[in-house]
């Protein structure tokens, strides 16, 4: 149909008014998990995403994977995976798409924010200003979308800045920094010099792909030449690295990296098409001749700009420290992860990566404005000082909390208050009760539900595995650097231990049991015991007898510190709780930088993931049915897991009551394998779930009836809802089948009445 419209002096685009119980600027991983949180806890929300598809630097037109506490397992953070939203994502990816391919987690992204009713989805709506009630109140967010030409106004009692810039609350007028304080200011001794650090810059990835026939590069004009004077790390590149890995490709820390960003993209393509150029056609490189360039990234991964201020500002010695604050809703566990600010053009190395001894909490009180009363703050922009913000900044840490926003947000929707009356009394205690019924863990705090039902129930199980032994199965394993067994041992006695060698010829080795200095943390730093072992020559058992008492249950390391050129005997055996670290890593920073010296041990990954062959005499006794409604979902002190004896065909965990008891929902959470980082791109995995984890199972009341059924499951957490509540004194839940070899495990379960 033809329309003709006559001239005008002017014309405005469509305008679309929308109203929300709550509006998220900005859909990285923050704000899409902030989302989909806050619609499944009955909020209208609307979610503006100024890109084509959510997970900001996660998604593929970056490349970067999600990655958070568990440091590519490159520290002491044991079991640091994220729960709740992000470990679902992330679960469902590696289920999807175990090959890492990027255009599938966009699916996975998109496909969550979709399912949730309660969400409407804005992409390529880019916010550009705001509303204001008064000075400290935020009204609405003005957006424009380019793709449909559509003006959009969206209103709001509460507000969530998750758009890594912090556009809505540099436009509402929230405090923020920009740059790196001094080490006077907070007492960070870590805190840059000028000549290092100002900001951290931006990086462009690339992919190259194998033709099988030669294939020509000719380069821009605008690529750089002299690769070899400009770059000092030249030498870091070569032709069989990927290039999301040349995460050092990086610029413009010290620029303006809000307002320059655009200058900062262009240089860094003028990087990585000289790269490339230099790989094809400098000569030194002949294997790349059948290589193309696949991809190159069009838009810069950004990792700072500014940092909004909340009531409270994360600290390095927060960081370092392993702190656990009274407010903690989340927890973060990378490394203190800074970079100087020239980038590439650096001398320094890359990065700088000085490790805390375990996980570190985040206060509720980073989360939200200490001036504007309605805003949030989410992803990067939460409150951290530089130095803090060097660990906090990756984005598993900051979906994580982002998911803990999203419930304040509700009980603030509910009662009618503003974000800092959550900071405190009853209120917090429902946001931290709520945020680990949604699967968080937090570290020291126990889940503890007066509406659990679970907790008062008695439990018990047709067998319980008592760990003996990891029988010597698998292959003998070269220790230059060592091999540390966390084993969960109990207060008294240590029992004696037997380990596998393979020499060959006489030697010595050297093994130690080591615990942390801090009760719930896994760095090994005390050392217990000592004894030297004699090998000889050949596979052979040797037992150790340490004669010492623990002084309190705890996970403990035998460490082979050294081995004198033998190999350790190790086992194919699947135990949850129990890991093996065979890659030894001594941190040994400045002694002026408020940094601490200590060992760190690098599980490998699977399939390569073997414990050492290890018998314990007497058995190990930490897997006991009780684990499973003790308020843990993850190991800390011991496994907090109900394992059943690998012999047991038909494994069942009763819960029993008194009296009759109304039961509506099951929470279950397995083993999800929180070692795990399951990166979402680049980098393979040899799973498509965790192998600890239940695959089937179904839950029968006393007399024997089916009230649920559960199969092919790969998530860690299973919301079990009954067709209608039943009364009933027992439930069973019996394993029916599992994800690997592992024997059943179940981590904890939770009965509520609805």
């Amino acid at each position: 149909m033809l329309e003709r419209h006559d001239a005008a002096h002017r014309r405005d685009p469509l305008h679309v008014d929308l109203t929300a119980d709550l509006v998220i600027v900005g859909g990285g991983m923050a704000g899409t998990c902030c989302a989909i949180t806050a619609a499944r806890h009955g909020l209208r929300v609307v979610l503006m995403q100024d890109r084509p598809v959510l997970g900001g630097n996660a998604s593929s037109e970056v490349r970067l994977w999600v990655l958070g506490a568990t440091c590519h397992l490159h520290s002491n953070a044991r079991w640091a995976r994220e729960g709740g939203v992000i470990d679902e994502i992330l679960a469902e990816t590696l289920w999807r798409n175990a090959e890492a391919n990027p255009l599938i987690f966009d699916i996975v992204l998109l496909e969550k924010v979709r399912a949730e009713g309660n969400i409407t989805l804005l992409l390529n709506t880019a916010v550009h200003d705001c509303e204001k009630r008064d000075a400290d109140t935020i009204a609405a967010v003005r957006a424009f979308n380019s793709q449909n030409s559509t003006r959009y106004t969206a209103r709001a009692p509460l507000f969530v800045d998750a758009s890594g810039d912090g556009i809505l609350g540099f436009t509402a007028g929230a405090a923020f920094r920009m740059g790196a304080e001094t080490a006077a200011e907070f007492g960070e001794k870590f805190a840059p010099e000028e000549g290092y650090g100002h900001l951290l810059g931006h990086s462009i990835y690339f992919y190259s792909k194998d033709t099988g026939r030669p294939v020509e590069f000719t380069a821009p004009s605008f690529a750089l030449k002299d690769i070899e004077r400009e770059i000092p790390r030249f030498r870091g590149f070569d032709a069989d690295t990927e290039g999301c890995r040349l995460w050092w490709i990086e610029w413009g820390g010290r620029k303006d990296t809000v307002h320059a960003s655009e200058e900062i993209k262009w240089e860094l393509w003028k990087v990585v098409y000289g790269v490339w150029d230099y790989l094809k056609n400098s000569g030194k490189f002949p294997q790349m001749a059948n290589k193309t360039l696949e991809w190159v990234g069009h838009i810069a991964g950004k990792r700072e700009s500014r940092r909004f201020e909340g009531d409270a500002m994360l600290l390095q010695q927060d960081v370092v420290g392993a702190a656990v604050h009274a407010d903690d809703v989340a927890f973060g566990g990378w490394a203190v992860d800074l970079h100087p600010a020239d980038g590439v053009y650096s001398k320094h190395p890359g990065c700088t990566h000085w490790r805390g001894r375990g996980i570190y909490g985040i206060p509720y009180r980073c989360l939200y404005s200490r001036n504007i009363g309605n805003l949030f703050l989410a992803g990067r922009i939460l409150s951290a000082s530089h130095v803090a913000f060097g660990s906090s900044r990756v984005m598993g840490t900051l979906a994580y909390a982002a998911q803990a926003v999203a419930v304040a947000a509700a009980i603030c929707s509910r009662d009618g208050v503003l974000p800092r009356a959550v900071a405190a009394g009853e209120r917090l205690d429902e946001l931290q009760r709520r945020v680990m019924r949604d699967g968080h863990h937090l570290p020291g705090r126990a889940y503890r539900d007066p509406a659990n039902l679970a907790a008062r129930a008695t439990v018990s199980a047709s067998s319980v595995l008592r760990l003996a032994e990891l029988p010597p199965d698998g292959p003998a394993i070269a220790i230059p650097w060592g091999c540390a067994q966390l084993l969960p041992l109990a207060a008294g006695r240590v029992p004696r231990f037997t380990l596998w060698f393979e020499a060959e010829q006489a030697t010595t080795a050297t093994v130690e049991l080591r615990i942390c200095s801090r009760i719930g943390c896994f760095t090994p730093d005390v050392v217990l015991a000592r004894r030297e072992l004699a090998l000889h020559a050949g596979r052979h058992a040797v037992d150790i007898d340490l004669a010492i008492d623990l002084p309190a249950t705890q996970y403990a390391q035998l460490c082979v510190v050294a081995a004198g050129g033998a190999s350790i005997v190790t086992s194919q055996a699947l135990i949850s709780g129990v890991r093996a670290g065979f890659i030894h890593h001594a941190q040994n920073p400045p002694s002026d930088i408020g940094v601490d010296s200590f060992d760190w041990w690098t599980p490998l990954r699977r399939p390569g993931a073997q414990n050492a062959a290890l018998r314990c005499d007497p058995p190990l006794d930490a897997f006991v049915p009780g684990n499973a409604i003790n308020g843990w979902n993850r190991p800390t002190t011991s496994p907090n897991t109900w394992v059943a004896d690998p012999a047991d065909r038909e494994p069942t965990l009763v819960l029993r009551w008194d009296a009759p008891t109304t039961i509506g929902c099951v929470e279950l959470f397995g083993d999800p394998d929180h070692e795990h980082p399951m990166e979402h791109v680049l980098m393979r995995h040899h799973d498509r779930v965790s192998p600890y984890l239940l695959r089937a199972f179904e839950i029968r009341d006393e007399h024997g009836a089916l009230i649920h059924a559960v199969s092919g499951n790969h998530q860690g957490r299973v919301v079990a809802r009954f067709a209608a509540p039943v009364a009933v004194r027992e439930l069973r839940i019996g394993v029916l089948e599992m994800n690997g070899p592992a024997p059943a495990a179940i981590a904890e379960v939770r009965c509520y009445a609805r």
